[in-house]
Order: C-alpha cells, then sequence, then structure tokens
C-alpha cells in the first residue's frame, strides 16, 4: 500500500477531510464504504449484461474492454451507491462551489479483459472543453466489483495533477496505481490525470463508475432517455433529482416552465402555468426593480 493510501485511510469517514485530501491531491481511497455483500449483489445482477455485451471499439475506449451505463434501470442496488450519503456529501462539496444542484453524469459498468493494454491517460472534465483551472466540472467514483491490483488493469493516478492542468503528459512511473478490494471507493476529479492500468493477468477486472457533475452541464449519459419517467418513478426523489427530475436555477432543465419532477407523478395535467425557480441573487434585484417600475408608472397615471 501507498504511503498515501496509507494516509487517506487514517482520515476517517469525514466528508471535509475527504474534499480536502481531494483538492490538494486529484483523489483519495475510502476503505470499507460499502459492505460487500452489497457490491456482490449489484454484481451479480450485472454478471449476464457484463457476458452478452460486445467489446468496445475505438482508440479510446480500448478492444479488450466492456462497457455499459443505465446501471440504476439495471439493479435495485444501485440506488444505494449513487445516493451513498458520504459521497454525495463530497461531490456536493467540491461540486457546489460552481452549481446550483449536482447532478449524475454518468453510471458506468466497466470490465477489462486480458490483454487490455494501458489506456491513455486524459482528464474526464476534456469531453467539454470548457475553461480550466479555476473549476472543477465532475467528480468521478470507482467501486471495484473484483479486487484491483497494479497486474490486473488498476486505476493509474497522477498525484497532484489536479495542480498541472497544462501538463499533458506525467512520467509512468509516477504514477499510483489505485489498489481496491470491494467495499472499497477511489474518488477522484475531473481534472486529475489517469487511466486504466493494463490488463496483464488471466482474469477480468470489473467494476463502475458513478459520476457526478455540474447541474447546468450537459451530461455524459442522457439521463431522460436511459431513465424516462415511467422507469424513474421507481427511483427514490433523491436519486430521480440526481437523474434530472430536478430543476436547476435558474429554470434550466424545465419542463413546461416547471421542475421536471412534476413528469413523475400519474396525473400529469396537459395545461401547466410556468413557476419561476431562481436563486436569490437573481430574485431580489427583480423584485426592486418591479417595485420601481409600479412606482413609476402608478405616479404618472394619476391625474
Amino acid at each position: 500500500m501507498t504511503a498515501l493510501a496509507k494516509k487517506v485511510d487514517a482520515i476517517g469517514l469525514s466528508s471535509s477531510n475527504y474534499i480536502a485530501e481531494l483538492e490538494k491531491s486529484g483523489f483519495c481511497i475510502v476503505r470499507g464504504l460499502m459492505p460487500v455483500r452489497k457490491v456482490e449483489a449489484l454484481h451479480r445482477d450485472l454478471k449476464e449484461r457484463f457476458l452478452r455485451t460486445p467489446f468496445c471499439e475505438g482508440e479510446f475506449y480500448g478492444n479488450h474492454t466492456k462497457r455499459f451505463g443505465g446501471l440504476l434501470k439495471r439493479s435495485e442496488h444501485a440506488q444505494d451507491f449513487v445516493a451513498n450519503d458520504l459521497i454525495v456529501q463530497i461531490a456536493e462539496g467540491i461540486l457546489g462551489k460552481f452549481c446550483d444542484r449536482i447532478q449524475l453524469n454518468f453510471t458506468q459498468a466497466i470490465e477489462i479483459h486480458p490483454g487490455s493494454p494501458l489506456q491513455a491517460p486524459h482528464r474526464d472534465q476534456d469531453m467539454w472543453r470548457g475553461p480550466t483551472g479555476d473549476i472543477e466540472y465532475l467528480i468521478n467514483v470507482m467501486w471495484p466489483f473484483t479486487p484491483y491490483t497494479r497486474d490486473n488493469g488498476a486505476t493509474l493516478i497522477w498525484e497532484e495533477s489536479n495542480h498541472k492542468q497544462d501538463t499533458q503528459v506525467m512520467n509512468d512511473e509516477d504514477a499510483i496505481a489505485a489498489e481496491m478490494n470491494p467495499g472499497d471507493v477511489l474518488i477522484f476529479l475531473g481534472s486529475a490525470l489517469h487511466c486504466a492500468g493494463a490488463n496483464k493477468t488471466l482474469r477480468p477486472r470489473a467494476g463502475m463508475v458513478i459520476s457526478y457533475c455540474l447541474g447546468w452541464l450537459k451530461p455524459y449519459e442522457n439521463q431522460w432517455l436511459v431513465y424516462p419517467p415511467e422507469t424513474a418513478r421507481r427511483f427514490s426523489p433523491e436519486v430521480a433529482g440526481l437523474a434530472g427530475y430536478r430543476i436547476h436555477r435558474p429554470n434550466i432543465g424545465n419542463y413546461e416552465g416547471r421542475c421536471p419532477s412534476i413528469l413523475l407523478r400519474n396525473d400529469v395535467p396537459e395545461f401547466l402555468g410556468a413557476v419561476d425557480e431562481l436563486p436569490p441573487d437573481v430574485v431580489e434585484p427583480l423584485k426592486i426593480f418591479n417595485a420601481m417600475r409600479a412606482q413609476k408608472f402608478a405616479i404618472s397615471d394619476k391625474p
């Protein structure tokens, strides 16, 4: 175990401590956060889909890797991981500085098979090609279904690369292998340089990534197509909100001018009146302007 991993383990289950470690190092590992039986139950639900899913194609995904999304509709256990209290607190602590509400970016199961080479190092935030250095766009949470070792393709990550975002190539020997067991979890920033390691063993390594992003971004996975209302009605209100059924002020992601959570009702009205969803710093100037305008017209209307 690396010195960094030992240091992170000693922090304890305080979201503020993990947030501080993430902001400093770009990643952290939480040991034993989820009961192993819960991980095994989720993995069991996904095994058939792993078997039937074709291998990926392309230079980035790799031809020896299987990936699929929409995990909330594939296993009832997925909600426990998506809505884990500590993880959500950390995600909100990191991303809440830059948005009104966070959302799911994607849920993805990944199986890296024997012979899979080292993936190209990358930063996940680069999918949006926005300004970098002053804002965090997303946070990734990787849950292993099988042990992650340096030999079987454990995620490699460069410590403090979140502070060197102009550097796209770093020394391979400086990368830290995120070795974990089921129940552990790797959390890393979208600004952290990382990649999947090469699988030099005879068995696949499997796990999933749950990604959270700023609520005003277009997510990697189209949540409303993956989880239409008839599917999202089975979710808890918190998970449904993360999956896009929650408006982001000011009025972003609305349905007929209303919070899209209205679509989760059994009796969605045909005709709806739009209702503002605005942050206080927008509401107050509008109130002052409208009051002044009303007073001006009241004076001008006097005979």
